[in-house]
């Protein structure tokens, strides 16, 4: 039995082909459909999420606990730095926080048993006036005392760096000993939960692009409806186009930051004309339709499609004119050849 590349040569080769009869083949006609205009271009996949994590106090590295390739969970340690010098800050805070509250509790004993003494007329007012600062004074060294308390800590949890979101680390900064200082950088990481695609669009079609605001990104052969859609409102010196962002759903994972990706910019309505897509014959660089000319002849014919469009359909950008009508069954319009070349022998 003939393959299928076989019968489309033998169908290019003979005499535009022997007559067949086509009554029982099932046709659509080639017709113009309205869809929706594109402007197709190369972006790039960009991670929402990414940034180096510095350090906020000054120590040692004592430990890091990821490194390159590494997938980390949100608030997990990365780096441990050498805590020493904060946990003696700490603990010194500590201390004098316990002294001020002691200095207060004393102070407000003090005050209520002066206060009596003062409503029995047994104290005087510069007396009472007294131990009411003093009791002020406590009360504002508490809440000192509470602030230093509070710094000491924070600059305790510093020397355990912790990932701000779940990602993976792309690059590290540090070695074990190193000294780093408040800004250093230690780690740097991006998140794949969020991407987007940036996108360079020429002046021409920018004003489209912000009225319709609707943009696809191809993902393993299957087109992505971008849910956001942001040109930025300056050119780029260099070219004159315009940056624009797409930003995608959620959860892609076969997309990482880097990759470079097709997208395809709406840009109004248009009619083209277009077929069923299983009318369609398309081996290596060969696409043709099987077409019925006259009333009973088939004829395989090259064609230049172009885009998938929604139901089944698929575009025609040369070789067809509106109104002809096409095999559906390119197999059925094979056999049908076949028997019509097989006839003719005899």
């Amino acid at each position: 039995m003939l393959n299928m590349r076989a019968l489309i040569s033998l169908a290019v080769a003979l005499p535009f082909l022997f007559g067949a009869t086509a009554s029982a083949l099932e046709t659509a006609p080639a017709s113009l459909v309205e869809v929706d205009s594109e402007f197709r271009l190369d972006g790039v996949v960009e991670a929402v999420n990414r940034s180096t994590i510095a350090a906020q106090t000054s120590a040692q590295v004592e430990e890091i606990l990821f490194d390159v390739d590494d997938y980390v969970e949100k608030g997990s340690v990365i780096v441990v730095l050498k805590n020493s010098e904060q946990q003696a800050g700490a603990d010194q805070a500590a201390a004098n926080l316990r002294a001020a509250r002691a200095r207060l509790a004393q102070a407000e004993a003090e005050y209520a048993r002066i206060s009596d003494l003062f409503d029995r007329e047994l104290v005087s007012r510069q007396q009472m006036d007294n131990i009411a600062a003093e009791r002020k004074t406590a009360r504002a060294a508490l809440e000192a005392e509470q602030a230093r308390a509070s710094q000491a800590g924070q600059q305790l949890e510093y020397t355990q760096v912790r990932a701000p979101y779940s990602g993976i680390v792309t690059a590290r900064h540090v070695e074990v000993g190193e000294i780093a200082q408040p800004g250093t950088p230690l780690m740097s990481g991006i998140s794949l939960e969020q991407l987007r695609v940036s996108v360079a669009i020429p002046q021409g079609i920018v004003g489209m692009v912000r009225e319709n605001r609707a943009a696809r990104v191809l993902v393993e052969g299957t087109w992505l409806q971008a849910t956001g859609v942001t040109v930025f409102p300056v050119t780029d010196n260099s070219n004159g186009s315009f940056r624009t962002r797409l930003a995608l759903p959620t959860g892609q994972p076969s997309l990482f930051p880097g990759m470079l990706v097709k997208t395809s910019f709406i840009t109004g309505r248009e009619k083209i004309l277009a077929i069923p897509r299983t009318a369609l014959v398309s081996r290596s660089e060969v696409s043709g339709v099987y077409i019925l000319e006259g009333s009973d002849d088939i004829r395989f014919r090259h064609v230049r499609h172009g885009r998938t469009l929604p139901d089944g359909l698929v575009g025609v950008l040369s070789g067809l004119h509106p109104g002809e009508r096409v095999a559906l069954d390119p197999g059925a319009a094979v056999t049908a050849l076949k028997t019509a070349a097989e006839t003719a022998d005899e």
